[in-house]
């Protein structure tokens, strides 16, 4: 019995003393072997290793991409406008013993002294940069002076990072307002000028219409007049051949035509004495002779209101 319990312990300790000797470095790690707190030996390469046991320790590092990401803060930039930029750091750990040795054992200890070299690189930087070159495409130049000034620092940490980039770029609440105001304003500014300029193309073409129909009114008055001056002296001619041919007919239709006009509402006076020349028929009923087969006028051709004949005596 006291065999079996010296053989059962040998192999705990020899079990224990095993598995404190080997370890197994993974594909995505780096290792670095430390005994009494001093680094000895930097492991690359993945696969199963040994160590000395209970007085060599195996500290770890990730050699994959990590990331950090920085807090928001407000630059200042070149052209002296407040931007409150976040970002985020993508690195490696390149080199574990100069890591240990400047930054400690846990990675953690390494963010903090990123985020003071990213946020002194992006002031440094942007403090040359306008807004526009920010907001534009030479953003991605911008970008590359950060991340060559960051590297630079980072190396002596023993790490190398691979990308620096601004994730957003706001304004200052307080200036926010102030922008969107001037904005508006610009906005505003814009529809002015084109309601002017569309008020300016509106008159142009109601003074052009205005124009083109004072001259169509003007020609077709011309046209009008010509077109009546004519009928007038056609009718003119009319009456003149007609009235050469029975005078005494003529001043006979004159004179019925006159009473018409006179008459026709019957609520006419007149203050005339009897022997007027104007009751001149109503007094002589004698018939007047008349020319055989004479030519009238013809009524169509004659004008609707053709003036009163003046008294002729009789």
């Amino acid at each position: 019995m006291t065999r079996l319990t010296v053989l059962i312990g040998v192999l705990v300790v020899g079990f224990i003393t095993l598995t404190s000797t080997l370890f197994t470095v993974q594909e995505t790690q780096q290792v670095l072997i430390t005994q009494f707190g001093q680094p000895i030996r930097v492991i690359t390469k993945p696969g199963l290793q040994a160590k000395i046991p209970f007085i060599q320790n195996v500290i770890a590092f990730d050699r994959r991409l990590l990331d950090y990401d920085s807090p928001g803060e407000e630059v200042i930039l070149g052209d002296q406008r407040r931007l409150v930029v976040d970002s985020f750091t993508r690195y490696r750990v390149v080199d574990p013993l100069l890591f240990f040795q400047t930054a400690g054992a846990a990675e953690s200890g390494i963010r903090g002294r990123l985020g003071s070299i990213v946020s002194s690189a992006l002031r440094r930087v942007l403090g040359n940069e306008t807004l526009l070159a920010v907001l534009s495409a030479e953003r991605t130049r911008v970008m590359a002076d950060i991340l060559r000034e960051v590297n630079g620092e980072a190396r002596r940490f023993g790490i190398e990072v691979t990308d620096v980039r601004i994730r957003r770029a706001d304004l200052p609440e307080e200036n926010t307002q102030a922008v969107l105001t001037r904005m508006q304003s610009e906005r505003e500014r814009v529809a002015r000028e084109a309601r002017a300029e569309g008020a300016e193309v509106a008159a142009r073409v109601r003074a052009g219409a205005d124009r083109e129909r004072t001259v169509i009114l003007a020609e077709a008055q011309a046209q009008s007049d010509v077109l009546r001056g004519q009928g007038e002296e056609g009718a003119i001619k009319l009456f003149a051949d007609a009235f050469q041919r029975d005078p005494q007919f003529y001043q006979f239709y004159r004179t019925m035509q006159a009473y018409r006009e006179a008459f026709g509402e019957g609520e006419s006076r007149f203050v005339l004495s009897p022997d007027s020349e104007f009751f001149r028929y109503f007094r002589d009923s004698t018939p007047v002779p008349l020319t055989p087969n004479p030519v009238l006028p013809n009524p169509a051709q004659a004008p609707a209101a053709a003036p009163n004949p003046a008294v002729t005596p009789g």
